[in-house]
């Protein structure tokens, strides 16, 4: 990509495992040299689980870095899902708010898929990626961990056909909506746009 003294080659990698709890734990990774850095970090549940999607996407732009870090919830306006999953991270996020301040209005389509406790944060120094943004994503991931290591089968049929629609709303967003649509189809044409949502399909 790009031109001239400016032109990198990119690599994209992806890997992917599975659980008995979670359909899929995937890190694809964008390497673009210094002029692009993406690391997009998705964790699903089975479909039998209430679980939310773990999500952590870390960009470096020439310009700075874009973080975003968030347990997206399944039932965005449920309140006793809420407490079951959000407002336990609450402290967390509030623990790391004060260096990871908000990065600015999101579109409210996209609203309804994070949760209260989303980190979302533009940043200019490395420094902080390195030491305030990793531990937010030890200490989220741990609690996602939790989380998983708590969770209990679903055998109501309304409730797992109720999990499933969620489940699927989310994956047409990601498939319809996610910013790295643009940057494939630039990196790798115009059959390679759906690369970055292909390994989300249930």
């Amino acid at each position: 990509m790009g031109k001239g003294k400016n032109q990198e080659t990119v690599l994209t990698t992806s890997d992917a495992f599975q659980t008995g709890k979670l359909r899929q734990i995937r890190a694809a990774h964008v390497q673009g040299g210094k002029s692009l850095q993406v690391l997009n970090f998705v964790i699903s549940p089975h479909l039998n689980y209430d679980l939310p999607f773990f999500g952590a996407d870390l960009v470096t732009l020439r310009g700075g870095h874009l973080i975003a870090l968030d347990m997206q919830p399944l039932f965005h306006d449920n309140p006793s899902y809420q407490a079951k999953y959000s407002e336990p991270i609450l402290p967390i996020f509030h623990s790391h708010q004060q260096h990871l301040l908000w990065g600015g209005d999101l579109p409210e389509e996209v609203k309804p898929f994070f949760s209260p406790a989303f980190i979302w944060t533009r940043l200019q120094a490395t420094e902080v990626v390195e030491t305030h943004v990793f531990a937010a994503f030890k200490d989220y991931l741990q609690a996602y961990l939790n989380f998983v290591e708590q969770a209990e089968p679903i055998a109501d049929s309304q409730h797992l056909a109720a999990i499933e629609q969620s489940q699927l709303r989310y994956l047409r967003y990601r498939a319809e909506k996610d910013p790295a649509r643009g940057m494939f189809k630039r990196f790798y044409g115009e059959e390679s746009r759906s690369t970055s949502t292909v390994s989300y399909s249930i």
